[in-house]
């Protein structure tokens, strides 16, 4: 009650709500949420960042990535790039358990990249274990993957 509210209150609550996005920890995103008066759910600031949430959720990650646009602070920039990463590493990992491989353009186009080089790069940054071969991304489960080991079902029952 003796110092006045601060006016970057809210902007670096909604920062620390992005953090916790880039770095999905979703949990405590949702921690840090409860503690919010539902003034502050009201701000602009933290709306975004609750926005963004809901479309990681569901998946909407072209939402996520355009939500750039509309930043409500201009400090958000910043963690809106480092997100697009983190949006990228969860289709990556994702397109990983769910293919064995991919041509490059499809990779490109799901990975929302804009050119086979920026695809490339990354895959050698972030995923060296992945090959690049005659227009395919081959992911590494493809060629590691053994028989799987058959569980005696009667003997368990």
């Amino acid at each position: 009650d003796r110092i006045p509210q601060s006016l970057q209150e809210y902007p670096i609550l909604g920062l620390n709500l992005l953090r916790l996005l880039v770095q999905n920890r979703i949990a405590e995103f949702h921690t840090e949420l409860e503690l919010l008066s539902s003034a502050a759910l009201e701000n602009p600031c933290i709306k975004h960042a609750i926005e963004l949430e809901q479309s990681f959720m569901e998946g909407a990650y072209n939402r996520v990535l355009s939500a750039r646009q509309s930043v409500p602070h201009e400090t958000y920039v910043y963690f809106m790039d480092l997100l697009a990463k983190t949006v990228r590493d969860e289709i990556a990992g994702c397109s990983e358990k769910a293919y064995d491989g991919l041509s490059l353009n499809d990779a490109q186009r799901m990975l929302l990249f804009s050119s086979d080089q920026d695809l490339i790069d990354y895959i050698k940054e972030e995923h060296p274990d992945w090959e690049v071969e005659d227009g395919f991304v081959v992911f590494q489960k493809a060629k590691d993957s053994a028989a799987c080991k058959e569980i005696p079902s009667l003997q368990l029952i």
